[in-house]
């Protein structure tokens, strides 16, 4: 409570005060009737006038008991900070405070909340909580030409004002009007998501400093009033269902193969998302919006989960600034116009001007990242899509040759597009090669073969094969001028030392933290409300086995190093990696040494080199 903290206004930077008891920089020093004063006129003890963005004429609704037990929690229950008060940003004319007063004449409504008799007992309490201590309507209520609320109750002006959304920060604030189930909005305040997606901006700082220790019963009380107020805006529509399928525009546009190769990882092909993990998209408010704002603003500056008691680990998306203005306009358009009922597309002017706005930072890594979105530029696009598609679709397209329930991806991150994530960039161009596994040289048909007996616990594909020629095209596709001599940055996975040794017990530990909300606690992997594998088991009959290189602690624990979890940070694309390498090789031996398929040609393997130290076999 010592104050501090910036707030941007139209007229320029506002810092929140020491408002601890401390009796020189604080408010220690004010009585009931300053405290008061303060609260509803936006006057300090020394008569200054306050900025509106401190919500006084939402806190001139509370009631004198609420009023006095807030007074006597901040001068008792508030250890004192001494901490003076930053200046206002604030330029001329807008830094004459005494000029406040003619708007407190003109915007100020300073008399407590009144119940309407005409409604019950937990209506009322919740237009009590929203309309005065929340102040809900400072950013959900259109302003003014005096950046004064429109409205501060569901009686002031047309009725249908009060919180009928508004753009701040370049987040739009929703229409909070008619919210309906009741539950939704209560699991909402409660823990930062519900069925229809998550809070983001500031919001989630509400759910996590505040909604989240309301009563019950006030939560309630809240999700009765809002469900209540009529609204003329239609709400965004219900989810679809998990099992409703691809969009038949994922794989013939640009934006469709641009959010299979950066979003589907999260939010899944269907766009169901990952429950209580990655917000689903159809449904979700955000992507239905009117004002693509907040939408936008999310995709350029990242995201992160509320931290609240029910969902203590927090989950972020990347700032996707990297990507152009057009590349994330046909994105969030495909998007919109799969899941968003029937949304407006979003132009690449309102990325570029939230763009400036937000001035967002850029990942500058000079990994080149593909763009799959480019294969519809050549001849062979048909070929290419479905190469792509035999990589992040893999047991589903390809079931008599996959034995268990992984993909492609599950190993080469996004597509095969991921520095560090064992992308294909470049790879066909060192093929054939000598493999100290196989004692021979390989062909790049031999390396995809390896992978379906291995990792997939399959068969091979025949070479010959329509399915096996769009693979390797679309590996080639990824080659472009790379040459058998050239180093490719980000190329495998990365090392990690084998002098550090690994602590088992530590690393079921890191597995319970990090690894199990999308692997299962039993490493069984994660099903969707369909029964559709969304994340793969890391062990067991549906896992790869002990042939593959995943099974081997070193370089499973290259691979967790700089690719798991996801969702970890804010680094481009998938906030991927984060764990120390000491983590990284105890959780590796911890699942690569459990219960997994026997691989019967592993007595072929490394007939002329020296086997590795860590191979399960």
């Amino acid at each position: 409570m010592a104050g501090g903290r910036g707030l941007e206004t139209p007229f320029g930077m506002l810092y929140s005060t020491n408002i601890t008891p401390d009796p020189k920089t604080g408010i220690g020093r004010y009585s009931f009737g300053a405290f008061d004063r303060a609260m509803r006129k936006g006057v300090t003890a020394d008569g200054t006038h306050m900025y509106p963005a401190m919500p006084y004429p939402s806190y001139a609704k509370m009631s004198p008991d609420d009023m006095y037990a807030l007074y006597v929690y901040l001068m008792k229950g508030v250890a004192p900070v001494d901490s003076p008060n930053r200046p206002s940003g604030i330029g001329f004319p807008f830094n004459q405070r005494w000029t406040l007063a003619f708007w407190n004449e003109m915007f100020l409504d300073s008399p407590p909340f009144v119940a309407d008799a005409g409604k019950g007992e937990v209506w009322n309490r919740g237009a009590y909580l929203v309309q005065g201590l929340g102040h809900c309507g400072a950013c959900h209520t259109p302003r003014g030409i005096g950046f004064q609320e429109r409205a501060m109750s569901d009686t002031d002006g047309s009725g249908e004002t009060f919180l009928a959304g508004s753009k701040v920060e370049e987040w739009n604030a929703v229409n909070l009007r008619g919210l309906g189930d009741v539950d939704d909005t209560v699991e909402l305040l409660k823990t930062g998501q519900n069925r229809f997606g998550t809070v983001s901006g500031s919001m989630t700082e509400v759910i996590h400093n505040s909604t989240q220790n309301f009563t019950d019963a006030d939560l309630v009380a809240i999700a009765t009033y809002l469900g209540g107020l009529p609204t003329d805006q239609p709400r965004a529509p219900r989810p679809a269902p998990p099992d409703t399928g691809i969009p038949a525009a994922m794989f013939t546009t640009r934006g469709g193969l641009a959010y299979a190769q950066f979003c589907a990882d999260c939010h899944r092909l269907n766009g169901a998302g990952v429950a209580k993990v990655f917000p689903p998209l159809g449904g979700n408010p955000t992507v239905a919006a009117k004002d693509p704002s907040t939408l936008v603003h999310i995709t350029l500056t990242g995201w992160a989960t509320a931290q609240t008691q029910a969902h203590a680990r927090v989950f972020t998306m990347p700032g996707f600034a990297r990507l152009g203005d057009d590349e994330i306009a046909d994105i969030l358009s495909f998007v919109r116009a799969s899941w968003g009922g029937g949304a407006a597309p979003v132009t690449a002017a309102q990325v570029k001007g939230a763009r400036a706005t937000l001035d967002p930072k850029v990942d500058t890594r000079s990994f080149d990242t593909p763009r799959i979105a480019d294969v519809l530029k050549e001849p062979n696009a048909a070929q290419l899509v479905r190469g792509m598609r035999l990589n992040t679709e893999t047991h589903t397209l390809l079931p008599k040759n996959v034995g268990n329930v992984l993909n492609c991806s599950s190993c080469h991150l996004n597509a095969g597009t991921v520095a560090d994530g064992s992308p294909y960039v470049g790879v066909s161009a060192f093929f054939p090669s000598y493999a100290p596994r196989a004692g021979r040289e390989i062909t790049l048909e031999d390396r995809i073969n390896g992978c379906f007996l291995r990792s997939m616990n399959g068969k091979p594909l025949a070479k010959d094969s329509d399915d096996m020629k769009a693979m390797v095209a679309y590996f080639d596709w990824m080659k472009r001028e790379t040459k058998p001599e050239d180093k490719v940055e980000g190329r495998g996975v990365g090392k990690i030392s084998q002098t550090i040794k690994p602590d088992t017990e530590n690393g079921a530990k890191v597995y319970a933290a990090q690894c199990a909300v999308c692997h299962g606690s039993n490493g069984e992997g994660i099903k969707d409300a369909a029964g559709a594998f969304v994340y793969p088991p890391l062990w067991g009959d549906q896992s790869f086995n002990i042939g593959a290189g995943m099974a081997r602690t070193y370089t499973a624990a290259a691979f967790v190093k700089r690719n798991m979890p996801i969702g970890f940070h804010g680094g481009f694309p998938l906030g991927q990696g984060g764990l120390t390498d000491q983590e990284a090789v105890d959780v590796a031996e911890y699942f690569s040494h459990m219960p997994r398929p026997d691989f019967a040609p592993k007595v072929n393997d490394w007939p002329k080199d020296k086997k590795p130290a860590d191979a399960r076999y």
